[in-house]
């Protein structure tokens, strides 16, 4: 095997010796970043959570997400449920009754998104705090080369 080349088209490297940021492969066949790329969604983030304090209606979502669009939501539902994190259940009324709930899957993920969200809570004061003081400095530069010319 040709060296730099991977072993099949889903073999991102190995995430657990040696990790490395670069091993998250941009290749679009790479499964790692296709898989975060749909758990690292906006939306799939708000579905996921919350899911996890209950199973929810399609409807009750939708109010629930402000922004999403109903096209968004059913895809971002389908792949969620296709990638194992959300399950689907219909129940034959009339009309048709459908509830979405999290899989152990999901739930498992949710506990990570959590900490990622507790984590902005900690730190959402240095964040603004470095967001001011970087767009300060950018004003101030542009005033120079503005003033330069």
């Amino acid at each position: 095997m040709e060296e730099g080349t991977f072993k099949s088209p889903g073999d991102c490297g190995d995430t657990e010796a040696d990790y490395a940021v670069l091993q998250w492969d941009t290749r679009v066949d790479c499964e790692v970043r296709q898989i975060l790329d749909r758990v690292a969604d906006k939306w799939s983030l708000l579905v996921i959570a919350l899911l996890d304090q209950r199973s929810l209606r399609f409807t009750e979502l939708k109010r629930k997400i402000d922004g999403v669009s109903q096209r968004m939501l059913t895809r971002t539902l389908r792949h969620l449920e296709r990638d194992g994190l959300v399950e689907r259940t219909v129940y034959p009324t009339v009309p048709p009754r459908v509830d979405y709930a999290l899989t152990p899957l999901g739930a498992s993920l949710h506990t990570t998104i959590k900490a990622l969200v507790t984590w902005t809570e900690d730190h959402q004061n240095e964040i603004a705090t470095a967001r001011n003081t970087y767009d300060r400095k950018t004003l101030e530069e542009e005033a120079a080369q503005l003033a330069s010319v």
